[in-house]
């Protein structure tokens, strides 16, 4: 995943049918902010938040959000998606932004 510049959405169906979707605004390559939403279940609620913060500022490429967001998927309880999910979507947010 090669990160640009720019604002893009992703969306992600997931198995058992729920929905993965972001926002992602990238600038130099690095995540400026991200924001996760869907129908997925995450308790604590308000941990989605800390996990937007977490990303932001690294750079956009699988292995730096892999090694960023594992831990806090540990720290959680998901239902409906996982944290592959979450990267995922985030891929396809930059392809959007590519174009491709």
């Amino acid at each position: 995943m090669q990160a640009g510049n720019g604002i893009s959405k992703g969306e992600l169906k997931v198995r058992g049918g729920k929905l993965v979707k972001c926002t992602l605004s990238l600038k130099g390559g690095k995540i400026e902010s991200v924001k996760f939403t869907g129908d997925f279940f995450m308790y604590p609620e308000e941990k989605i938040e800390e996990l937007e913060k977490m990303l932001e500022g690294i750079e956009c490429t699988e292995e730096k959000i892999r090694a960023t967001a594992a831990p806090f998927f540990g720290s959680i309880d998901l239902m409906g998606a996982s944290v592959d999910d979450f990267i995922a979507v985030i891929s396809i947010a930059v392809k959007n932004l590519k174009g491709t």
